[in-house]
């Protein structure tokens, strides 16, 4: 299980996070949801290693994970789908995909597990294209399935369905619903659209400058409240 635990960050002397904790299970999704600015990505930032925390603790299968750059966190099973995708323009599809095998353990095969292209069959079909020739959709699909490739435990996404046409949407909630019901693999996802997370979370976490300032299961969770966070 990840257990963030009263969570602070600074950039300089502006803090980003004020005493977040949260918590995500295997089985489950668990969803970070907020405006545009209120620390999201922050968070996810600490969680994977890419900026430290001046506060508090995170911890991930009984590990504090402080001292740990972002290539050993992954090496231990957290997978990082990051906003705005960052996948390799020049790299064919499956190269892309095979840079996931980076983060593997030594003596783990170096192979792309079929539920990559099981789930986003275009991208079977597309494996010699290049990345950037890919629509938005595409290589959000392809960005998901280079984190899949890593063999998580720990699926981070952040805002999946930014800027992505409704049927590749849909395609994305089918796969991340198909990832929570196999279990084994606990899913945090940040979205800003409710309708999108409401059909997958299981436990609801809102920020609001810094702070979660709503969370509980998603039958405790009222929409209204929910919804009167995300507008501007």
């Amino acid at each position: 299980m990840l257990s963030v635990e009263d969570v602070d960050l600074h950039y300089g002397a502006a803090q980003a996070l004020r005493g977040v904790s949260l918590t995500a299970e295997p089985g489950a999704v668990t969803c970070l949801m907020g405006r545009n600015g209120v620390g999201k990505t922050s968070l996810l930032k600490a969680i994977v290693g890419q900026h430290p925390v001046s506060g508090g603790r995170i911890v991930w299968e009984g590990e504090t994970l402080g001292p740990l750059r972002p290539y050993e966190r992954a090496r231990r099973g957290i997978a990082y789908v990051p906003q705005g995708r960052e996948i390799f323009p020049l790299l064919s599809v499956q190269e892309n995909l095979e840079t996931g095998f980076a983060a593997l353990p030594r003596g783990e095969p170096r192979t792309i597990p079929d539920e990559v292209f099981e789930l986003f069959p275009v991208l079977d079909s597309m494996r010699g294209r290049r990345g950037g020739d890919l629509s938005g959709g595409q290589q959000q699909q392809l960005a998901i399935g280079r984190a899949l490739v890593t063999r998580p435990r720990l699926l981070v996404l952040d805002e999946p369905t930014e800027g992505i046409q409704p049927s590749i949407i849909k395609d994305i909630g089918h796969a991340i619903a198909f990832l929570r019901d196999r279990g084994g693999m606990a899913i945090l996802l940040v979205e800003q659209y409710f309708d999108f997370a409401r059909d997958l979370a299981d436990r609801f976490a809102v920020m609001d400058r810094g702070e979660i300032v709503l969370s509980g299961t998603a039958g405790e969770m009222v929409e209204d409240d929910v919804r009167g966070h995300l507008t501007v």
